[in-house]
Formats: C-alpha cells, structure tokens, sequence
C-alpha cells in the first residue's frame, strides 16, 4: 500500500493504472477510521482492481470550529486498518494540497440539502459537496463507497454526481451501517464518549428499533413523540431533531407512505458529542 500527500503523484500512480484498464474505486473518508469504514474499503477491494480511501479531515463542512478541533486525529493507526483491508493507495493531503485558494463554489441540492442537517448545521452540506467534488475530480473513480449512516449525505451527493456531470461515469454504492452488538452504530465520534456515555448511547437504536413495531398501530405523529419522549427520559442523552420523511425527497410526511424513513441527531454526555443515526419504517 502506497501512501500519497500531493494530488499530481497520486494522479501520476492512477494514470498507469488506468492505462492497464484497471478500475479504481474510492472511499473518501475524514480519518478515525473504524470497522464501518473497513466495510466500505472491503467491498470497493472486492468490486474494483484498485481502491484509493483518502484520508482528510475537510474543514469547510464544519460550521463549528470546536467540533473540528475535537475530532479524532489517527493517520498511523488509519494506515494499519487500511493495509489490513486491502486499500492499494491512501491519500492524505494537507488543508493546503485540496483548498490552495479559499473554495468560494457554492453548492445547493434542495430539499435534501436544506433539511434536517442542512438546516441544522449551515454550510455543512456546501462543505462536503466541495471536498467530495474535488476528490472525484482528482480520483476519478467508476465508483464510490459510502456509508448509510450518514443516509442525508448520499442523497446530497447523489444529486452533486448528477449536478456535476458524472451520472453516466460514476456510480455511489451505498453500504450498511455497521453497528456495535449493542447497537450503536460505528462512528469516529465514538471514541469520545466516556464510559458512562457510551453506556446510554445504544438506547438511540433500541427506541428506532421499537418504535417501528409501535408505527404499525400508530400514527406518524405519534410515533414522533414516542421516540423523542422516550430518548430524552435517558439522563445524559437530549434530540436535536427527530423527522420522519419520504425516503427520496428527505420532506417530512404524515402519513405512512411506501418509503418513510426516521433520521435523528442526539447529544450525549456534557460534552456533548452529537450522534445521528436512522431506521427504515417503511421500504
């Protein structure tokens, strides 16, 4: 596995592959690598000749400059994970090497940019799709793994991929979330939670997990209130938002349509770290 920090080497190592008819698929990451980003880089090893996971702590898509301070800084350990998993390159550029001039690009995909998140976290959606934008720009991929965790994110970037016109070359593979046996789903954020944190976390799964049996006799509405009701008894854990929305337009409904899906975003501890996670109602 080779490891490049500069955009015209790692170009310069992919135009051989290419030249060989090799495919390249690419799993864009931040870092802080876990068993769910292994998923990813497995199935991209499995399905393309060769796999490039960048590993870039992107600054735009923070709209809190705390949260970017906090967030987990492990390249030597993301190395290990990735040679075990089979990655043949990693590119780890520096905030210079992507953005050598402020990125004034403005991007806006509503609804499925401007809710939820979106509305939640300005500029967060911006920010991604400027740092996505690039690395496909550089990789060149035929495709890209992401994880369902972050569910609102394909959808932005789905919408991008057609904006930018890569459709008819590129292909986003969705992968499962990958969960803890407790439940909770894997997320670089994890490993800031202290014990007694991470102890009450997986109560956000089990209430989703519950709720879609009491979405059966109930209405969406109510189904709303049980969730958001039944986290926030959990001392140490507060919903930012609950919404319950069609799978495609990401718009809130209120009835139980063909595709319903609930997304939610907690704070746990004092700190607090902010964990998302979604349940399908409705497939």
């Amino acid at each position: 596995m080779k490891v490049f920090k500069k955009i015209v080497e790692l170009q310069n190592e992919l135009f051989y592959c290419r030249k060989e008819n090799k495919t390249v698929g690419l799993v864009p990451t931040m870092g802080a690598l876990h068993e769910g980003h292994a998923s990813l880089v497995k199935r991209s090893v499995e399905e393309n000749d060769v796999t490039v996971v960048s590993v870039f702590l992107n600054p735009t898509q923070f709209n809190d400059k705390g949260d970017l301070e906090r967030y987990p800084r492990t390249l030597e350990a993301d190395c290990q994970l990735l040679e075990d998993c089979g990655a043949d390159y990693v590119f780890a550029p520096s905030v210079e090497e992507i953005y050598p001039e402020p990125d004034n690009r403005h991007y806006e995909f509503p609804p499925q940019s401007t809710v939820m998140e979106g509305a939640k976290r300005p500029g967060h959606f911006n920010g991604v799709c400027q740092v996505v934008s690039r690395l496909f720009y550089i990789v060149r991929p035929v495709r890209a793994y992401f994880g369902e965790k972050d569910w609102q994110q394909i959808a932005v970037i789905k919408r991008l991929v057609d904006f930018i016109g890569m459709k008819d070359v590129l292909e986003i593979v969705e992968c499962p979330i990958v969960r803890d046996a407790d439940g909770l789903a894997k997320s670089s954020r994890n490993m800031l939670l202290a014990a007694d944190e991470r102890s009450i976390a997986p109560r956000i799964f089990e209430v989703l997990s519950e709720s879609v049996e009491y979405s059966m006799t109930h209405s969406v509405v109510e189904t709303h209130d049980k969730v958001v009701a039944d986290i926030n008894a959990v001392d140490g854990l507060e919903v930012e938002y609950f919404e319950i929305v069609d799978g495609n337009t990401l718009l809130e409904v209120n009835t139980w349509e063909a595709y319903v899906v609930g997304c939610i975003t907690v704070y746990c501890g004092k700190t607090p770290i902010r964990l998302i996670d979604h349940i399908k109602y409705r497939r």
